[in-house]
């Protein structure tokens, strides 16, 4: 016998007498022909006032539809008992602060030592059964806000905010110089290298991407704090539009902007150096990420700090820089 999540209800009002079962699930509780097609095929799916019935049926004011869906699991994840830090969770949801140096999810040659072992460790620990479904990634050297999906439904609903642009996903960074303009659009078609298909690049081929920044905070002319915003999601987006304008990350040796080549005075590249040193991997946070619940519950807003190896690199910037106080805020 199957087992089901929390069923997902939806009480019909005066106004929507007459309407098809269909028409409710589609304009008002906004299931996805995916996942519409795959409740029909489900015993308990679609239920009205407690019935299994054909979704061409008529529905009346004070009817009560509800969605099931089966309980998943992710057979294929090797449960680890993985430390993970938990922003929020409800049925629905799980919300992590991701740690710089974890892969999201198992890949070839990767297979423990991931988010995913250790989300399906402590969801088995709690004597929970859900599929591990990210609703987006982060690199694995990027720390910070990350979204886990339980059920399809929820998958769907926040994964269509994405694709709209509704979500307000914003990452902190520090990179390398200080860009030209205080506050800009980087708008460049992002595809692969063909020299070396595992980096991204620039070029008037790609894909549309968009990334918005706001200077924050400068250190003389060596370096500045970054808010940025993206309007794209593209693979290494952030990493590859700072590089293309000169300010690449600190700490990211694989989008290094041109500028800091074989034609750098020793200085300069020492500077660089040094700085790269500061920290183990690329200066990048997803530090806000705000959506609305998949079941009407408002909108979700998530913070996390700058993890410890970027606030120490914040602390030696501002030293570096003169009397630990910012010289230039864009607030």
């Amino acid at each position: 016998m199957s087992s089901y999540y929390p069923p997902i209800t939806y009480i019909v009002p005066p106004s929507e007498d007459g309407w098809l079962l269909k028409t409710i699930l589609q304009k008002r509780m906004d299931v996805s022909r995916k996942l519409l097609s795959r409740l029909k095929m489900t015993e308990q799916g679609i239920m009205l006032n407690g019935e299994r019935v054909y979704i061409s049926v008529k529905v009346a004011g004070g009817d009560r539809v509800e969605i099931r869906m089966e309980q998943e699991t992710s057979a294929d994840i090797l449960p680890q008992d993985i430390r993970f830090d938990i922003l929020y969770e409800d049925e629905h949801l799980l919300v992590v602060n991701k740690a710089a140096g974890m892969i999201v999810h198992p890949t070839h040659g990767h297979y423990t030592d991931t988010l995913a072992n250790g989300v399906v460790h402590y969801w088995a620990a709690k004597g929970e059964q859900y599929r591990f479904r990210p609703v987006h990634r982060l690199d694995q050297e990027t720390s910070g806000v990350l979204v886990i999906a339980k059920n399809p439904y929820s998958h769907q609903h926040i994964s269509e905010q994405m694709i709209a642009g509704t979500v307000d996903k914003r990452y902190a960074a520090f990179v390398h110089g200080v860009p030209a303009s205080p506050a800009g659009d980087i708008d460049g078609p992002i595809d692969r290298d063909p020299a070396e298909p595992h980096r991204r690049i620039v070029t008037p081929d790609g894909y549309p991407s968009l990334t918005r920044y706001e200077v924050k905070e400068v250190y003389g002319d060596r370096a500045a704090r970054v808010e940025l915003k993206l309007e794209t999601g593209r693979t290494h987006q952030i990493r590859v539009h700072m590089g293309s304008i000169g300010c690449p990350l600190i700490g990211d040796g694989m989008y290094r902007h041109p500028l800091y080549g074989s034609g750098t005075d020793a200085e300069q590249l020492a500077g660089i150096a040094e700085l790269d040193a500061a920290i183990p991997r690329q200066a990048l946070h997803a530090v806000r990420l705000s959506f609305k619940h998949p079941i009407g519950l408002g909108e979700l807003v998530f913070e996390a700090p700058l993890p410890p190896d970027m606030a120490l690199l914040e602390q030696k910037l501002r030293q570096d820089a003169g009397d630990g106080r910012a010289h230039l805020t864009a607030e």
